[in-house]
């Protein structure tokens, strides 16, 4: 990232591999082509002397790229952040080694820290969310940390190493920290500084197994992506807005296991002293995607945007799945920028420490950390909460193998105002309703409940329902289940003559197996175990405004908590069947400890 120019690039230039600015539209010929950086050639023939077919138009969100094929306007962003959110997320799945630039063709790769030797070549850049030192690499611009000795080793120098497991388990039966802090007779200063150790721990155990999952050669998968939203308390009475954070989760449908859960939250970033750095380098003159800080909220953006008129949030009051894919269209028609979901709100505010990340960063990494993950998978489906930005990230990250038709994306969209009589009722005549269609033709009175669900789905499928500005074509899931009573489901990556719609047999299975259920389950387990992590309130006294007495005052907790329930949930909690996420997936022999988790060691 440089400072402001005004010789700035057509559009911003790509970070290693990644460079996201193309048109995100399947069936369009510019799907998986960026437009160029470089200027367009104008006048007569100009189409013949290499000009590309995107136009760069201005809007309220910042600039975004006119496809010439098709017609859509597509947000530009900026791919150096994407890179840094990767870096950030993903550090836990590096392996040790030598402290030196992790570019391989940058002149500073050979370059190794050792003391003070080679300090030179490299700038102090925060610290990671286990405290290790970060740094950037002055000649091209990658990040990489440095673990101190003391956290190679943690659980040989962790006082009252004892109490760990017990603060563990009382953690995730949803104790309070107050109450854990008289029961087990320590401070509450203690129990976080015991979070922070359990929190590196487990990053530790889970980079250890997942880093070497993209060697495992798996035929498919099945992934269920969605998002939830975390309020922050706020600190002071005279400060009555919240912080509002976005985590996003992708769980496996077979096996449950939860491959990432990621917040867009840097704890670990200097918010003054980037702000200053903003001001004097001129970011703030610069549109957004060529900021030196895209990635982040600055203050000044964050409250220009937080003055505008607060849109009325009817989440949640539609009577139809069709009303709540409508409404969802709607919104995101209003935005700004279509992939960006995280907009300030007058009862929202910035923290005082840490920086929020721009919800689309962090979708963007999230799905990238995933690519590299699932590299030896050979085919993966996707079910995406309905979700723009989400839409983005996927087909972004993922359009070698959406090409190759070896990964597909479907929207799916749960309506669940329904009462638990009346999710019941509407099973009840699911079942009555696939015998009428079993006893409507004699052949079909031999068929399996699986076959003519599919003959049911192949039906449905002849009806498709147009909805929104795109005219994505729905099909209104003909089998309601107690967890998702009403459902409508959306393929986002038919490729037309490369695809295979016209294969009802094989179509009629993919939508079959469209449930967010996994990810939804595991959020929804999330909130009930850990305390910090339960659904805030609202009252009328406080508007749009929330607060819960055992809601976290630091939005690092957040990330801290999720992280650890993700490893409990994928390697310590068991199913009806006796086995956790990790050996159903083949990551793990069996059920593991507490203890296992909490004094493993990488030396």
């Amino acid at each position: 990232m440089g400072n402001a120019s005004e010789n700035k690039p057509r559009i911003p230039a790509g970070a290693g591999e990644i460079q996201v600015n193309f048109c995100k539209n399947p069936v369009c010929a510019n799907f998986g082509r960026p437009a160029s950086d470089g200027v367009q050639a104008r006048g007569p023939g100009a189409k013949d002397r290499d000009r590309d077919s995107y136009t760069v138009v201005s809007g309220k969100g910042g600039p975004f790229l006119k496809c010439g094929k098709c017609g859509e306007h597509i947000p530009i962003k900026s791919n150096q952040a994407i890179k840094e959110e990767i870096e950030r997320l993903s550090f836990y799945l590096n392996p040790k080694k030598s402290p030196s630039c992790p570019n391989v063709k940058c002149p500073n790769h050979d370059a190794i820290l050792i003391g003070n030797y080679n300090k030179d070549k490299y700038w102090a850049f925060g610290k990671t969310k286990s405290g290790a030192k970060r740094l950037r690499c002055k000649t091209c611009g990658a990040t990489f940390s440095i673990k101190p000795p003391e956290m190679l080793m943690p659980t040989r120098r962790h006082k009252m190493s004892h109490k760990n497991a017990t603060i563990f388990n009382f953690l995730l039966a949803k104790v309070p920290i107050r109450k854990l802090s008289k029961r087990i007779g320590v401070s509450p200063q203690t129990i976080y500084d015991k979070i922070d150790f359990i929190h590196r721990q487990c990053l530790a155990f889970a980079g250890e197994r997942e880093r070497f999952f993209n060697e495992r050669k798996v035929e498919r998968l099945y992934i269920a992506v969605d998002r939830q939203t975390h309020i922050i308390n706020w600190p002071t009475a005279d400060k009555r807005k919240n912080i509002v954070l976005q985590a996003l989760g992708s769980a496996d449908r077979e096996s449950g296991y939860v491959f990432a859960i990621h917040v867009n939250y840097d704890a670990d970033l200097d918010t003054d002293e980037i702000e200053d750095d903003a001001e004097n380098s001129g970011d703030y003159l610069v549109s957004p995607p060529f900021r030196k800080y895209a990635r982040v909220w600055l203050k000044k953006e964050y409250q220009a945007k937080a003055k505008l008129p607060k849109k009325e949030d009817t989440s949640g009051l539609e009577k139809s799945v069709i009303e709540g894919i409508n409404s969802s269209y709607n919104e995101i028609n209003a935005r700004d920028d279509v992939e960006a979901y995280d907009m300030p709100t007058p009862d929202s505010m910035l923290p005082t420490k840490g920086m929020i990340v721009h919800s689309e960063y962090t979708l963007y990494a999230h799905f990238f950390i995933l690519k590299n993950m699932l590299r030896g998978v050979n085919k993966v489906r996707f079910y995406l909460d309905q979700e723009s930005g989400i839409r983005a990230a996927c087909l972004s990250a993922f359009i070698d193998k959406v090409l190759e038709k070896r990964c597909d994306a479907f929207f799916v969209r749960i309506n669940k105002n329904y009462t638990q009589p009346e999710k019941l009722g509407l099973f009840v005549k699911s079942k009555r309703e696939i015998e009428d269609f079993r006893e409507s033709n004699p052949y079909l009175s031999e068929l399996a409940d699986f076959e003519i669900r599919r003959l049911m789905i192949i039906a449905e499928m002849q009806r498709l329902v147009e909805l929104g500005k795109w005219k994505d074509r729905w099909l209104l899931y003909p089998f309601p289940h107690m967890s998702e009573p009403e459902k409508a489901i959306c393929y986002l990556t038919s490729l037309r003559e490369k695809s295979y719609d016209y294969d009802n047999e094989h179509m009629a299975r993919l939508y079959e197996k469209a449930s967010l259920h996994p990810i939804d389950r595991f959020f929804m387990q999330a909130r009930r175990a850990v305390s910090m992590l339960e659904r805030p309130i609202s009252s009328a006294s406080t508007t749009g405004r929330k607060w819960h007495g055992y809601n976290a005052y630091n939005p690092a907790m957040i990330a801290k908590l999720l992280d650890i329930y993700r490893v409990y949930y994928n390697f310590v909690e068991v199913g009806e069947d006796g086995k956790t996420p990790a050996l159903r997936l083949g990551l793990a022999k069996g059920k593991v400890d507490v203890e296992d988790i909490i004094y493993f060691s990488e030396a």
